[in-house]
């Protein structure tokens, strides 16, 4: 037998495959390593971005500064400086009427007169009872007169005197109560005609000729309505955590429907003093000039206030607003991320914005409309600007 070697350029020797085989394994055990890696790359990942969504992002604001006044705006009352519905005094029938709805009258012009039958013929009976009372006194005057005379020469006694005496005062005290009596019913004839008891303008006319007015008539409606537009009374409410800062003198400008664009100067004349409690609000009397009647009674405006504001007050929008049980709230953000949920005090709410007076730092980063599930302690991505 000859023996047989392999020749060493094909390589195939045992030690060869050996090697081969070697490379082979190592080479599996780097993928294998290589998939386990990337397995536990990928799991990290997975884990890292879960977290990451776990966190919630916020949007955060900072609260903006107030000016050194701050403009409260209420809706007022207008009403006119003095005003008045005139009734008849005296039953009668109206006559004539001389001032219709939006006539400008002065004090003491006739508006309207009445026929009063009734009353002429009480004024005529007490006309006479004045004259009977009158010749009745001057008898009695003169009796009382002849019977001192007598009563010097002891032709009649002083009794007799004293009664003649005492029957003349009554006289003289029956022509005063006539002639009273006849004053009175001169004066109710006086009501006879309606006037203007100031000057302004006429509001109403119920008034027409041959209407039964005054007692007796079977309803009682003013004849007239007069109101004085030359200065006007506003009435506003306002809130009672401003009523320190409301005093007399204070300025204030009006805004009206009819007047787009224009405003009306106007000013404090006092308060009233006391809190309403139904509203909550203090009510607050103003006066303003009216000399071209653009403003009218009855009408409404926008009173707006220019008042100073305390320092450290903060604005911010009502959507940052936490409401919920023990007060209203806000949630900022510190500079690790972390919340926290802080009560605050609000001044004034204008509606999409508030103004807070205490509990808020003015550089404090506050959380824009914060979800519902947002708790204090926990942590949040912050958002980044756009832009």
């Amino acid at each position: 037998m000859s023996d047989i070697s392999p020749s060493p350029a094909n390589g195939t020797g045992p030690r060869g495959l050996r090697q081969l085989g070697m490379a082979a394994g190592a080479l599996a055990l780097v993928v294998v390593a290589a998939g386990t890696w990337s397995r536990l790359h990928q799991a990290d990942e997975a884990r890292d971005w879960g977290q990451a969504q776990a966190i919630p992002s916020v949007h955060v604001i900072t609260p903006r500064p107030t000016g050194t006044t701050d403009e409260l705006v209420q809706p007022g009352t207008i009403e006119a400086w003095a005003a008045a519905r005139l009734f008849a005094r005296v039953p009668g029938y109206v006559r004539a009427w001389y001032a219709d709805i939006g006539a400008r009258v002065g004090k003491g012009a006739p508006l309207g007169a009445i026929d009063t039958p009734e009353l002429d013929q009480e004024i005529i009976q007490a006309r006479a009872a004045l004259a009977r009372v009158k010749a009745e006194a001057m008898l009695a005057r003169s009796t009382a007169a002849r019977w001192n005379d007598l009563l010097t020469s002891h032709s009649v006694s002083q009794q007799e005197a004293d009664e003649k005496n005492a029957n003349a005062a009554t006289h003289v005290a029956a022509v005063r109560e006539a002639e009273a009596n006849l004053g009175r019913f001169l004066a109710m004839k006086s009501y006879a005609t309606v006037r203007a008891p100031f000057a302004g303008i006429v509001t109403l006319r119920n008034a027409d000729i041959g209407d039964l007015v005054g007692p007796g008539a079977a309803s009682q409606t003013p004849m007239f309505a007069m109101a004085d537009d030359h200065t006007l009374r506003v009435y506003v409410s306002v809130p009672q955590q401003f009523a320190p800062l409301i005093h007399k003198g204070l300025g204030a400008r009006l805004t009206v429907p009819a007047w787009p664009g224009r405003s009306f100067a106007a000013q404090v004349v006092d308060q009233s003093g006391a809190i309403n409690s139904q509203t909550g609000a203090v009510q607050v009397q103003l006066q303003t000039a009216n000399p071209d009647g653009a403003l009218k009674p009855g009408g409404f405006a926008q009173v707006h206030f220019d008042l100073p504001v305390p320092s450290g007050r903060v604005l911010l929008p009502s959507s940052a607003l936490i409401l919920r049980s023990g007060g209203t709230k806000v949630a900022t953000v510190d500079a690790g991320g972390h919340v926290h949920v802080q009560p605050v005090t609000i001044a004034h709410d204008q509606g999409n914005v508030v103004e807070i007076s205490a509990g808020l730092a003015p550089d404090a980063r506050v959380i824009d409309s914060p979800p519902d599930s947002l708790q204090d302690g926990a942590a949040v991505q912050v958002e980044k600007p756009h832009g």
